[in-house]
């Protein structure tokens, strides 16, 4: 809330409106820096009652060696007023750049991801570089203090009530931020310095605008490719097409040609951008929509979990034995499935906190050569162990494809990662595979 003249707020507009019920101007909390700096350039005498922080003595206990492309980051970051997005691969040490900006910046800093695992990653890399105890929000946490990590979930809850207490604010996986719900994580901070930190900050929903408006413009990008055999392990990409078994084939035609079938007679437009949602419509309004969905349903999943990936996954697993693994499928149903037959351990969004760290616990000491998992390990966690994928199946995604080949990249000695996709031939998978594939970071392994 701004009190004052209008002449003098005039160098402000752009940012507040005038709320007749308080007779003052407001304005969203994450304007809060270019609001100080407007004043201060106009040299209008003004009164700061809205920061909570003060500077904080941060020393580094842990001393770190910043890699050329972590420097080069800070710097560009710095010089945007520090205020932006870096693009790092997963692996490149998105942790370190972040550390770095908050010893530079010396401010409470509150930190930002997407799920609990990563909270507690996230707050056990702070205490170790700066010997302090940070704070946590999520997972049953609720403590506040000068260094603190947050899940989304929690940061979107508390953030009226803490978003004055700190002077930088780290959006770690901000692709997620530019959400209906998120974006209030960011809207409701006044830290007039940020951070967005992602492998694949890019949407295609309009949401890069809403990221540069929240946090920044992307500053700094460096690509897997780039990195690749330096600070990245070297890697390959195998793509391993597997027949349906005849029946499987018939189902699928079967089921396909009744899902399309209604479509073309719905006028269905799947070449447009809310083609989907056209389907989903006339689905729920149209005779016939209910046996066309499930058609649908039942056609994807037979192209998903067919029996011959099922036998290729053996043999896979046969052929990197003594190695460390990571099935991807992409349901839940999938993952159990693959996890019964073949006696694995599985790892989805509804084990336990308390569960999931103990298999990715015994994963990265032997115990569990080999884990089943969904959707929960695409992004953040860190498993520099896995050096082998196999991505029984995913979506069309080419930001999931990235963050599912992330899991392999982080170096160690005489490692090359292996990422190998399953792809049933002759079904919509070949078109799906090829979708995500378009990335740069595969591209390069195709010669393309």
């Amino acid at each position: 809330m701004l009190q004052g003249d209008e002449a003098e707020l005039d160098c402000v507009k752009e940012y507040v409106v005038y709320d007749e019920r308080v007779q003052a101007f407001r304005a969203q909390a994450h304007h809060y820096a270019p609001i100080i700096l407007a004043l201060r350039e106009k040299g209008a005498a003004h009164e700061d009652f809205a920061k909570g922080f003060e500077p904080l003595d941060l020393k580094l206990v842990t001393p770190l060696t910043p890699r050329s492309y972590q420097t080069e980051a800070l710097a560009a970051w710095t010089e945007a007023g520090r205020r932006g997005v870096v693009a790092l691969p997963t692996g490149a040490g998105k942790t370190v750049l972040a550390v770095m900006a908050m010893a530079r910046v010396k401010r409470p800093a509150l930190v930002v991801v997407p799920t609990i695992d990563l909270t507690r990653q996230w707050a056990g890399q702070l205490e170790r570089f700066f010997g302090v105890s940070v704070g946590m929000l999520g997972g049953g946490c609720k403590e506040v203090l000068p260094l603190t990590v947050s899940t989304y979930d929690s940061a979107v809850l508390m953030m009226e009530f803490i978003g004055n207490r700190f002077g930088l604010v780290v959006f770690d996986e901000c692709h997620h931020l530019p959400g209906a719900v998120n974006r209030f994580a960011a809207s409701m901070c006044a830290a007039p310095f940020r951070l967005g930190l992602s492998a694949t900050p890019e949407r295609d929903d309009g949401g890069d605008q809403v990221l540069e408006e929240l946090v920044g413009p992307l500053v700094y990008n460096i690509h897997i490719d780039q990195l690749e055999g330096n600070a990245l392990s070297c890697y390959d990409v195998v793509n391993v097409p597997v027949s349906l078994d005849p029946d499987e084939q018939e189902e699928y035609q079967r089921s396909r040609e009744i899902y399309l079938s209604f479509a073309r007679a719905a006028g269905v437009n799947f070449g447009a951008k809310d083609g989907w949602n056209q389907f989903l419509a006339a689905s729920a309004r149209r005779p016939g929509g209910r046996q066309a969905f499930e058609a649908y349903l039942k056609q994807k999943r037979i192209s998903s979990s067919g029996r011959g990936k099922a036998r290729m996954v053996w043999e896979l697993l046969n052929e990197h034995k003594g190695e460390r693994v990571i099935i991807f499928t992409n349901d839940n149903d999938t993952a159990y499935s693959m996890g019964e037959q073949f006696f694995l351990p599985v790892i989805t969004h509804r084990a336990k906190p308390a569960e999931r760290k103990e298999m990715l616990d015994k994963f990265r000491c032997g115990d569990y050569p080999v884990l089943v998992t969904s959707k929960v390990l695409n992004e953040g966690v860190d498993v520099p162990e896995a050096s082998v994928g196999i991505i029984v199946s995913g979506s069309g995604s080419s930001r999931e494809h990235v963050q599912r080949l992330g899991r392999f990249l982080r170096p160690a000695a005489n490692k090359r990662a292996l990422l190998y996709e399953l792809v049933s031939e002759d079904t919509a998978e070949v078109n799906v595979s090829i979708r995500r594939g378009n990335h740069r970071a595969f591209l390069s392994k195709s010669g393309l």
